[in-house]
């Protein structure tokens, strides 16, 4: 199943952590994307997910809206995991 937007509490039921990754990246947003876009240098709670339609791990920034395809989901090269925080 291809992650759509989630939620942090969704997110949490799957696995005990959310990482936090810094945007690095915000340029070139592509044409067809509707929804929330990332401010570079802002930070966020992510989930990495691997894609079927990409093959690739794509990250996927936790309370965003966007519509399909990409919901809320951007390209690795745009953020850098700074953190992971285990939930207890």
């Amino acid at each position: 199943m291809e992650v759509s937007n989630h939620t942090i509490a969704e997110a949490t039921t799957t696995a005990p952590y959310l990482d936090y990754a810094v945007c690095v990246d915000a340029d070139n947003r592509p044409a067809k994307h509707v929804g929330d876009w990332p401010v570079e240098g802002g930070i966020y709670t992510v989930r990495v997910a691997e894609s079927r339609t990409e093959g690739i791990a794509l990250v996927h920034v936790l309370g965003f809206e966007g519509e399909a395809p990409y919901f809320n989901a951007f390209a690795p090269h745009r953020f850098q995991i700074i953190e992971r925080v285990w939930l207890n």
